[in-house]
């Protein structure tokens, strides 16, 4: 799969193609279903190659930084899942206060028509673009056909009424309602990050912990409570998830103040994970974060903890809802 960093960098030999646009926050369910609907468009038209045209960063960052969302993939995550979902090509365009301040016009010719050779055009039915928004999926639609571009507006929602949006992916985060989550992306949600060194209080009580700050992130992360899920490596090429439980938190039984995503793997004390870039995928929500009166009242929830994410994790096979 080819990524551009810059409209400049499509060839002639790219062209025509058939376009997908959007934010693909998550690449979420509804955002598959633009790209295999862009695959189709493009078949019909004679196998043409489907480019997604994303942007970087999120443009509320650059509109209004106050309201700007965690994000529910990194860049690099949302290409990947964009290639898996169909995409022959990524472009990632540079959103800075030029782009916000270029005209609706300007972005259709520019990016759409002469940048990436659209022929057709497929995007969610609520797509707008240009300076404060004001193209929409009509406009799209008058301007590309002056063009001779076909347009298609699509629906984000399932075919039963699922909802399949960004915003109701970090809700149902925000809530630790993980499964829900992961039904709407059509797999597990997941975070990433450096291991960082902690008080190792972990270790002490019999059950070592991978800790990613969550500051070290900009993705979203679920809300504080413990969690079945997996984790794996990044630094190698093998893709071995290996079963854990997870606790969000800032640690609340020793008056912790940084939150964080501490794994234990199940039944491993022999990692040595620290200043490794690795990923946590959470399956399901075991319980709220507590503060405990006494240690060993802690050692016992946590031994529990064990017991069901064991319980849940060991056996099923791992991967996507789809």
């Amino acid at each position: 799969m080819k990524v551009w960093r810059d409209v400049a960098e499509v060839s002639a030999d790219d062209k025509p193609s058939v376009a997908t646009v959007g934010n693909f926050d998550g690449v979420h369910r509804g955002h598959r279903h633009v790209v295999a609907q862009a695959r189709e468009l493009a078949d019909r038209l004679g196998g043409l190659p489907v480019v997604a045209v994303t942007f970087d960063p999120h443009p509320m960052t650059v509109i209004r930084p106050d309201l700007a969302p965690l994000a529910l993939a990194t860049l690099d995550q949302r290409v990947s899942l964009l290639g898996l979902a169909g995409a022959d090509a990524v472009l990632v365009v540079t959103f800075d206060e030029a782009l916000a301040q270029t005209s609706p016009e300007d972005f259709v010719r520019d990016i759409l028509l002469d940048g990436v050779g659209a022929a057709g055009v497929v995007v969610g039915e609520n797509f707008r673009f240009g300076h404060r928004a004001a193209g929409d999926v009509d406009l799209l639609r008058l301007l590309a056909a002056e063009r001779g571009a076909e347009v298609v507006g699509l629906p984000l929602d399932g075919a039963h009424g699922e909802t399949w949006s960004s915003s109701y992916i970090r809700s149902a985060l925000a809530e630790g309602d993980v499964e829900a989550a992961a039904e709407a992306l059509g797999r597990p949600y997941s975070v990433s990050g450096v291991v960082q060194r902690g008080e190792q209080r972990g270790r002490e009580l019999g059950f070592p912990t991978a800790n990613v700050p969550v500051s070290a992130t900009s993705t979203a992360v679920p809300a504080d409570g413990v969690y079945a899920g997996r984790l794996r490596r990044l630094d190698r090429d093998v893709d071995v998830w290996l079963p854990a439980a997870i606790s969000v938190g800032t640690n609340p039984t020793f008056d912790g103040t940084q939150r964080t995503v501490e794994s234990y793997v199940l039944d491993r004390d022999d990692l040595e994970l620290y200043d490794v870039a690795v990923e946590v995928a959470f399956a399901e929500r075991l319980r709220g974060m507590e503060r405990f009166d006494s240690i060993d009242a802690l050692i016992t929830q946590m031994r529990d903890d064990v017991d069901r994410a064991r319980a849940l994790l060991v056996g099923p096979s791992w991967g996507s809802t789809s």
